[in-house]
């Protein structure tokens, strides 16, 4: 079903992210989390590929497993890397065989070790070509797109990002989830910018718990987003002194008291970044829906 439908439905709602594993061998394990957080009832779950597209089948695949034997509805991540017209039409006509409705168009990151995104095709260097390309061969899809709270790192401006996500938008984009953030009034000031500048659709916070603070940091190097300093201080004080146990708790309470305070204020859900982790998620949103009177986000 098309997720622009679903979220008409269920308020507050919660969304996941999954990474397929590139072996294999590791499938039966990524589906026993996948069981394990069945019982969140999330309204759609996205699922990434590797850089270059280098998972994009097994992206289908576990997608399409999702949908037909554990009756979720997936989001399919796809990217301009190493896009081209023919091949993408291909990939999108097995996508709507497999029955799956929803994309989420990205432009993608540069390869590992490089700083600058270099399109392999002139059709597609944005992700509004990529919406475009979708909305008029395959209009049977829903269409979701990033949208960044802190603004793009490669965006001269927070003006200009917006004009970008209203471009994608006006392009057929049906929703937008946001990047990473851990500051919340940056999430409602950057919807308040985004529907003064025409964005009507809805814009998921996307919220991701720490739990490895070296991974945490390189994230950030490429994200754009940028993390409190109280809050990073805190992190590298439990890293020195209780180790990666310590930042997988403090990372936990955070983001507990962090969607605490977006449901409260009115967010309409949430995506969570699961890191394929079931335990965390569980207790993350078991307790994140449990109403607190204040926040420190």
């Amino acid at each position: 079903m098309r997720i622009a439908e679903l979220l008409q439905r269920r308020e507050p709602f919660l969304s996941l992210e999954f990474f397929p594993p590139k072996d294999r061998a590791q499938w039966p394990g990524f589906f026993d989390v996948v069981r394990e957080l069945k019982v969140l009832a999330p309204v759609f779950c996205s699922v990434t590929y590797g850089a270059g597209g280098s998972t994009r089948h097994n992206t289908l695949e576990i997608a399409a497993r999702l949908k037909q034997e554990y009756m979720l509805e997936p989001l399919l991540h796809l990217t301009c890397v190493g896009a081209h017209r023919t091949g993408l039409s291909s990939f999108l006509e097995d996508v709507a065989d497999s029955g799956c409705e929803n994309i989420l168009a990205l432009r993608g990151d540069p390869p590992r070790g490089e700083t600058t995104f270099i399109p392999d095709s002139e059709d597609f260097r944005h992700g509004c070509d990529l919406v475009h390309f979708i909305r008029d061969g395959f209009p049977r899809f829903c269409v979701g797109v990033a949208g960044y709270p802190e603004k793009h790192p490669e965006a001269p401006s927070m003006e200009r990002d917006i004009a970008w996500l209203r471009h994608k938008v006006q392009c057929g984009a049906d929703f937008v989830i946001t990047q990473l953030f851990f500051d919340n009034n940056a999430y409602f000031r950057f919807v308040d910018q985004a529907r003064s500048a025409g964005v009507t659709v809805p814009i998921i916070p996307g919220v991701l718990p720490v739990r490895n603070l070296a991974a945490l940091k390189r994230m950030l190097g490429f994200c754009g987003a940028s993390v409190p300093e109280g809050y990073m201080r805190d992190l590298e004080h439990v890293q020195h002194v209780y180790g990666d146990s310590g930042v997988r708790g403090l990372g936990l309470g955070f983001a507990k008291a962090q969607i605490r305070d977006l449901l409260d204020r009115g967010a309409p859900g949430v995506h969570l970044y699961t890191l394929n982790r079931a335990d965390t998620c569980l207790e993350i949103w078991k307790d994140s829906t449990v109403r607190d009177t204040h926040s420190d986000c």
